[in-house]
């Protein structure tokens, strides 16, 4: 789908800005709500205080833990978040004093999500006495159940939105359960997380954990537990915090930007763990230069890649070590996975395409489904999600993709991408609600979401979805806009501007990287790598020429000759030097 160029909404700048702030900048700042400098301040000290209910009952459990040196296993989760997070704990852990920290994490294939009783029957012979979720346990009911029956303790960290009800763990540390007051563990009340836990609740999985840590160490320090000079310090996780939390595509509020811009910081500094920086290497991005979308678009997913085709211990053990030669080692077999995961992501999203325009072909456009779900009996069920995000920004709908789990049960996984304005698990719940017992299971995000179901229900469920999607997106949602920040001057187009908007984020997620529209005369062009396009353009009517690049932009006939675009302004380095080169994002006949 053809997206529409918008320009953002620009409020008044009533706010003096220091005159060293760029007057784009300023702009840009502004259409993303940021009324002053204060709220580009992102110095740790502004982090917001740890008001997570069921932090004090954690701590307690987790003091006593490290003081009488029980066994602790952290269950996490087989996505880049789920795996920093857990890495994340158990260094965490070690640095206040716990001595015997050990980890697992599902697999995909053999377990399923999260804390579930598979995982708990596995860890047995780990004789195990506490058991942390990270990233994962809000609706592992049936999974803390079997660890408490084994006489286990359970601290469910996670962000996730709860059901209905809580599972009965003996601690619970999650700032999306609010309103949740059910009795958990020995009988003490989860506390309603209310309106000062707000700010909070776009903490990644990761985030959680990190706070939790911060909290026991300011009650090891309240114990007096550390010595004058020997208290821990937990900046050295910042690293992991940034990476698990822009790869993990929370919103990044300033709470969420003071933490990625920290990691990123260590990470630049080169003080980073040895496996982030073999990843680097293996992405072939430069560290000294590392901005969110590295870690969004090149660390996160070979960490991912391990969770959907192989085993994320790899990516979790990759984190831990700090030998470079074995990180080195992990992080090469980590690209290894990632090239074939995008070889069959490929080969899904074009079978996927090719069945949506067989459709479209027998109905018509208008006849396409709101909520698109899809199914094909050979895809890989690790890899749906990323077909369903695929398909969600050409359609420019929610879509969920589906496979079967390859346990010959008749059971199929789904995972699901949505559009703005439209809640993914609120949908299911709807749906859920509506038809009892259709669902499995489910659970997930406004944008994301996963669910089970048996294979005979996919077409009462695709109906089902459909309606619901039907309900509650107008004609006009279905509509792809791209968001700009409107034309810059001539004098704008500088590489120091450039240089200066790369640092200016950390852009991501309800914080987007500054998009610029303007219009260009071609002055010349030409194929590279088969899909992409060189193009050197002349801005509307005046002599100076600029570098252009289309990323799979060639659909094979030549570019307008006059033409509107979308770009953002980028820095190419080649052979040493650095110059501006526009990043085409969309071309349109002016």
């Amino acid at each position: 789908m053809t997206p529409r160029i918008q320009r953002r909404v620009v409020p008044g700048l009533t706010t003096q800005w220091p005159d060293a702030v760029h007057p784009v900048l300023r702009r840009v700042y502004a259409s993303r709500g940021i009324a002053s400098p204060d709220e580009i301040d992102y110095r740790l000290a502004g982090l917001l205080p740890p008001t997570i209910g069921g932090m004090d009952r954690a701590c307690e459990i987790l003091l006593a833990a490290i003081r009488d040196d029980v066994r602790i296993v952290i269950v996490g989760d087989f996505d880049c978040d789920g795996a920093t997070g857990t890495a994340l704990a158990v260094r965490g852990l070690r640095l206040l004093g716990a001595r015997q920290v050990d980890y697992a994490v599902p697999n995909r294939m053999r377990h399923g999500y999260g804390l579930s009783p598979a995982i708990v029957e596995e860890l047995l012979p780990r004789k195990p006495d506490l058991l942390i979720t990270v990233d994962n346990g809000i609706a592992a009911h049936a999974g803390v159940a079997a660890a408490r029956a084994h006489g286990m303790r359970v601290i469910v960290t996670d962000h996730h939105l709860p059901g209905a009800t809580l599972p009965v763990a003996d601690a619970i540390v999650n700032p999306n359960a609010e309103g949740q007051i059910e009795k958990c563990g020995q009988g003490w009340p989860l506390l309603d997380v209310g309106a000062q836990d707000a700010h909070l609740r776009c903490l990644a999985g990761v985030g959680v954990m990190f706070y939790l840590l911060l909290v026991l160490r300011s009650r090891m320090r309240e114990s007096g537990r550390f010595a004058a000079t020997s208290e821990p310090d937990l900046s050295v996780l910042l690293d992991l915090v940034a990476l698990g939390t822009v790869a993990d595509l929370v919103p990044l509020d300033r709470n969420n930007r003071i933490l990625v811009d920290a990691g990123l910081k260590r990470i630049r500094a080169r003080r980073t763990c040895a496996g982030i920086g073999a990843l680097f290497t293996a992405g072939r991005r430069d560290i000294a230069r590392a901005v969110a979308s590295d870690l969004g678009f090149v660390v996160g997913p070979r960490l991912n890649a391990a969770g959907r085709l192989e085993d994320m211990t790899l990516g979790i053990e990759c984190l831990l070590t700090d030998d470079a030669g074995r990180a080195a080692d992990l992080a090469e077999t980590l690209s290894a996975i990632n090239i074939e995961r995008r070889e069959l992501q490929d080969g899904m999203t074009a079978q996927a395409q090719a069945e949506v325009e067989k459709w479209i072909a027998s109905r018509g456009a208008e006849g396409l489904p709101h909520g698109v779900v899809l199914f094909d009996p050979g895809w890989h069920h690790g890899v749906v999600g990323l077909v369903a995000s695929k398909l969600k920004e050409s359609l420019h709908r929610p879509v969920i993709a589906c496979a079967p789990t390859g346990e010959h049960n008749g059971e199929v996984k789904a995972s699901g991408r949505s559009i703005p304005g439209f809640h993914l698990r609120d949908a299911l719940a709807e749906v859920d609600a509506r038809h009892p017992g259709l669902i499995q299971c489910f659970g997930g995000h406004a944008m994301a979401a996963g669910l089970s179901l048996n294979r005979a229900d996919l077409q009462t469920f695709g109906a089902a979805f459909d309606a619901v999607a039907r309900e509650r997106l107008a004609p006009e949602m279905l509509d792809a806009v791209l968001m700009t920040d409107g034309e810059l001057a001539e004098s704008d187009f500088s590489l120091e501007l450039a240089q200066l908007l790369r640092y200016a984020g950390p852009w991501g997620q309800a914080f987007p990287e500054p998009v610029f529209d303007d219009e260009f005369t071609v002055e010349s062009w030409k194929v590279v790598g088969e899909r992409h396009i060189k193009l050197k353009l002349h801005h509307r009517d005046r002599t100076v020429l600029m570098d252009a690049i289309a990323f799979n932009g060639y659909v094979g006939e030549a570019p307008p000759a006059r033409l509107r675009a979308a770009f953002q302004l980028d820095v190419n380095e080649w052979n040493g030097a650095q110059s501006l080169q526009l990043l085409i994002l969309h071309m349109e006949s002016a």
